[in-house]
């Protein structure tokens, strides 16, 4: 059907005029995006309204602390208080005492000891996690149970245990026709006994992540290799532990970072009038006797900023050397 004649005049002009500004079509879209921008920013304030709170605690319980470290390193300090700036002269008389040096190799061989706890957890988790194994709720929370309880109970506990007249450990030995020692005294066995009490207050917590990383690897890895004939030892080296090395790596970060933290073990169980003080002190405990005894603070500063950057250094050393020997799926 034809239009007539002043129709089609209309539709002319119409398709003629220019298009206004506020009649495009692109002006519906802006009011959408206007309300995304809203959202946003109200999706952003409910966001930092729960940030805030963890925020605000990291800011004040952790990083002004070690703001204030770093500043009172620079600081001597008075015996009635107060300070004054000294420069780089508590990290010059740092790596001139001769006690830091046995602090820092204590701490290490106690970190390492520390490492040998790993593969216990890792039996242990290995172990319970067996199909089929009957009581595994009763064991887990019975080795974890050292994890919950205060260090300071956990001392006392094992220093009754390792002294050296009426110990459990000395009767238990004596029965068998060993002559024990007084392991927290011994300067030999002193280091060796915290070792034992820090890896047997570790081990449930390593175990349990463990076993969190073994239920997270798919049986039929190991169902397809039963069928190519590998054995239970190839399994576990093979499917194990490769696929377990996150875990590994998790658990072997927190053990070194704890034992180079060590404290509470040695303060409790060996004490300051031992003779084998010498041999078990630790960087932390070395720190506490600056600090809080010889009221030196502006030395125990620097020396906790000097731990710090070795815990951050050997940290980052282990981030490094993960990408040669953990697995990720």
């Amino acid at each position: 059907m034809s239009l007539p004649a002043g129709a089609v005049a209309m539709v002319d002009e119409a398709e003629a005029a220019p298009v206004a500004v506020a009649d495009r079509p692109t002006a519906p879209g802006r009011p959408r995006r206007k309300r995304k921008g809203r959202l946003d920013r109200h999706t952003g304030l409910w966001a930092a309204f729960f940030l805030a709170p963890t925020t605000i605690g990291l800011g004040v319980f952790y990083l002004w602390p070690v703001v204030q470290t770093i500043y009172f390193s620079f600081t001597s300090w008075g015996p009635f208080g107060g300070h004054t700036f000294i420069g780089l002269d508590n990290y010059e008389a740092i790596f001139q005492d001769p006690q830091v040096g046995v602090a820092a190799r204590n701490t290490l061989y106690f970190a390492v000891l520390g490492l040998l706890g790993l593969p216990v957890s890792l039996v242990l988790a290995a172990t319970l996690n067996r199909p089929g194994r009957k009581g595994v709720s009763a064991y887990r929370a019975l080795i974890f149970l050292p994890v919950v309880t205060m260090p300071a109970a956990v001392a006392i506990v094992w220093r009754w245990l390792f002294n050296g007249d009426f110990g459990i450990i000395n009767s238990l030995l004596g029965s068998v026709g060993i002559s024990g020692t007084s392991w927290l005294s011994n300067p030999d066995t002193a280091l060796l006994a915290l070792a034992v009490v820090g890896i047997w207050s570790t081990v449930g917590y390593n175990m349990v992540i463990l076993m969190a990383g073994l239920q997270s690897i798919p049986k039929q890895f190991y169902e397809a290799a039963s069928l190519d004939g590998a054995g239970p030892v190839r399994q576990f080296t093979s499917i194990t532990v490769p696929l377990l090395s996150p875990s590994l790596f998790f658990v072997s970060v927190l053990s070194v970072i704890g034992s180079l933290q060590t404290f509470d073990l040695v303060y409790v169980m060996i004490g300051k009038t031992s003779p084998a003080l010498p041999q078990t002190r630790t960087i932390v405990y070395l720190f506490f006797e600056k600090a809080f005894i010889a009221n030196d603070r502006g030395y125990a500063a620097a020396l906790a900023f000097v731990l710090l950057l070795v815990i951050s250094a050997i940290t980052g050393l282990q981030f490094w050397l993960q990408k040669k020997w953990v697995h990720y799926a």
